[in-house]
């Protein structure tokens, strides 16, 4: 039996995917496995940041060997052609605190991806555009690229497009918890009394949505 293994941050880059697979929580990771008899598909997050993923792929390692990995979820448009919603199977992976640099397995995209120690905004977006030459950001691709490579086993990773690189958001980093998840209470007040972020947090989450389902997509796909 084939065991892949799908690490997202945040239930809502996984929903469409996994709408009807049984769901369980362990010490703060969520998962969602779907079995045939010949793959099991199991889908985890424990939220944002490197340190979220390594313990969200080390929760799934803990029930088996993995034989195929995936880092899903949202990043943020790089370059302006880039168009939220839509999602993208990624060439490789930069983290750029270390500057190491991972390929994807045969079979993957063209775009390379950065992840970032933080949520980027619009100016920080522009450096690792110019620094990497990479069309997306993210926070944990790295970190499971690099647990792959460890193990010898395929890595992919495909990201839909939550924010294009000229939107102007709030700094989501100051709602995000040691642990990486998303403190939503806090956050909510916050951009209530803010209705100037409303247009591009309204935008923002329509664009999350249809790049989850793309994500879905593309991922059936692959795997077909």
């Amino acid at each position: 039996m084939t065991r892949v293994a799908i690490i997202a941050a945040f239930p809502g880059e996984l929903k469409p995917l996994v709408r009807h697979w049984p769901h369980s929580t362990r010490d703060g990771t969520r998962f969602w496995a779907q079995r045939t008899e010949e793959d099991e598909w199991i889908a985890a997050c424990a939220g944002a940041g490197q340190s979220a993923a390594t313990r969200a792929f080390a929760a799934i390692e803990a029930g088996g060997p993995i034989d195929l990995v995936f880092s899903i979820g949202w990043a943020g448009a790089l370059r302006a052609e880039i168009v939220p919603g839509t999602a993208h199977n990624v060439a490789g992976v930069i983290d750029v605190r270390t500057g190491e640099r991972f390929h994807c397995d045969a079979g993957a995209g063209e775009l390379w991806l950065a992840t970032s120690p933080k949520v980027a905004p619009y100016t920080e977006k522009r450096r690792l555009t110019s620094a990497y030459n990479a069309a997306l950001v993210d926070m944990e691709a790295a970190a499971v690229a690099r647990l792959a490579a460890m193990r010898g086993i395929p890595f992919y990773a495909i990201k839909g497009v939550s924010d294009a690189l000229t939107d102007r958001l709030p700094d989501f980093n100051r709602f995000l918890a040691p642990s990486g998840n998303f403190e939503l209470a806090t956050f909510t007040l916050f951009a209530i009394l803010r209705p100037w972020y409303w247009p591009s947090l309204i935008r923002m989450g329509e664009n999350s949505k249809r790049a989850s389902q793309s994500i879905a997509e593309s991922l059936h796909d692959f795997l077909s």
